[in-house]
């Protein structure tokens, strides 16, 4: 499994609606959940990833996220094949809690049409934060 080694900083990500994060290099992104979303759930104990090779589609359910308190889901936020899966966070879920902007991520996705990046259902960090009311 690749070492996610992107952007520290949550300013140069995109944010969708249902609190994922993508960080984007050319015509990939990766994708994990917000901290909002992380905090919402509450103390993740399992995460269930698709297999790299898998097709994912924009919106569409692609993976789990159970935690103490409820099940919540990850969806793709742009076509895709799935190209890398943090098998860390399925073997140790609390690292979405701990670090979901680096050791937290979800899944690799390279984008079947990478103009969806500025597509309007996907906002920047202050629209993101506007939405969530931090």
């Amino acid at each position: 499994m690749p070492n996610y080694t992107g952007s520290a900083d949550k300013a140069d990500r995109k944010y969708t609606s249902e609190h994922e994060w993508l960080d984007i290099s050319g015509t990939s992104a990766t994708i994990g959940i917000t901290d909002y979303a992380a905090d919402k759930l509450g103390d993740v104990v399992f995460v269930e990833l698709p297999k790299v090779g898998s097709t994912v589609q924009s919106g569409k359910v692609v993976g789990e996220i159970e935690s103490t308190k409820s099940v919540g889901e990850l969806f793709a936020p742009v076509d895709g094949t799935v190209t890398a899966a943090n098998t860390e966070v399925v073997d140790s879920p609390q690292l979405v809690n701990e670090d979901p902007f680096g050791a937290g991520w979800m899944i690799t996705v390279e984008v079947a049409d990478a103009s969806v990046f500025d597509a309007a259902d996907l906002m920047d960090f202050d629209a993101y934060t506007a939405l969530v009311g931090e």
